[in-house]
Parts: structure tokens; C-alpha cells; sequence
């Protein structure tokens, strides 16, 4: 108990926060994130579903900018397959990553670039910004909200969220 103790003391939490979250059985290196972080921009861009889904952990709670929750890996692949299916054309740019090594999180800012469906701008570059929040356990990732921006721009136009031209 006392090198538990230690070692929460060197990484500045608590053992309420050990006893809190007794699942967590497996801590990875920030190296380690940094690594799964590289695996997942490059699974979503090669539009490889199966590697997406390898990098969840079989409990993931996944929250979409809609707010519409799937809680469970088979249920998450079952919702993102069509999509994967109708959205074939996209690029999954990373802006910026944020890793906190001791909460195993990280916040991955992206920008999403695919086809436009909005009228008169069919097949054009439609450009979204947003965040994904995600929480790794055991090296997998156990929860990931995704947060975008209301607007979107295509050709340099800038659209808000009901698809109005934004001046």
C-alpha cells in the first residue's frame, strides 16, 4: 500500500481517484497514446472500420456531436458501418493533440474534409472542424465524445447550422 501510495503521490492523484476507478487495470505511456493517436487518424483515412474498432475497448461509450449515445463495440461498428459505407471520400486532418498521460485522456481537434450532399454545392470539399474527448482503459479507448463547431465552410463559403450562408 505504501508504494501505491508513492507512486499516486508522484503522479499527483489520489488514492480516492485509484478507488474510484477500480477498472482501470493498465496504464499506458503518453509514447504509448501518442502511438494508438497516430493508428487512429490512419485507420479512419485509410476508411479501415475494422482498424477503428480494434483501438475500442469492448464497454466504449461513444456520445456524437448530435447527441446520440451507443454504449458497447458491437453496437458502435453496427452504427458506423453504413456510414463508413456512404462517406467513403472523407480525410480525417489532425489540428492539434492534447495528451494527459495520468487521467488517460487525450483531446484530438480535427478537421473532417468530404464530399458536400448540401444542394448546389454537391461533391464539393465541405470542411467541419471539431474535438473528439477520449478516455483510454486498459490501452483501449473506453469512452469518446465528439464535440464540432456549428458552422462549415465549402468553395470558402461559410455555412451555419441550418446551412445558411454565413456572412
Amino acid at each position: 500500500m505504501q508504494e501505491v501510495h508513492k507512486i499516486c503521490v508522484e503522479k499527483q492523484i489520489g488514492l480516492d481517484k485509484l478507488a474510484d476507478d477500480q477498472e482501470t487495470k493498465r496504464m499506458i505511456s503518453r509514447d504509448d497514446i501518442r502511438i494508438l493517436m497516430n493508428e487512429w487518424k490512419h485507420s479512419w483515412n485509410r476508411h479501415d472500420l475494422d482498424g477503428v474498432m480494434e483501438l475500442f475497448h469492448d464497454s466504449v461509450l461513444f456520445e456524437n456531436w448530435d447527441g446520440k449515445r451507443v454504449v458497447g463495440k458491437k453496437a458502435l461498428r453496427k452504427v458506423w458501418e453504413p456510414w463508413f459505407k456512404q462517406h467513403g471520400e472523407f480525410t480525417i486532418n489532425e489540428e492539434d493533440t492534447f495528451i494527459d498521460e495520468i487521467n488517460q485522456k487525450v483531446l484530438f481537434q480535427w478537421k473532417l474534409e468530404w464530399p458536400s450532399s448540401l444542394p448546389g454545392f454537391e461533391g464539393k470539399t465541405e470542411k467541419r472542424r471539431g474535438l473528439d474527448v477520449l478516455h483510454f482503459r486498459d490501452g483501449k479507448i473506453f469512452r469518446k465524445y465528439t464535440y464540432t463547431k456549428t458552422t462549415l465552410e465549402i468553395d470558402g463559403n461559410v455555412f451555419g447550422a441550418a446551412n445558411h450562408l454565413v456572412l
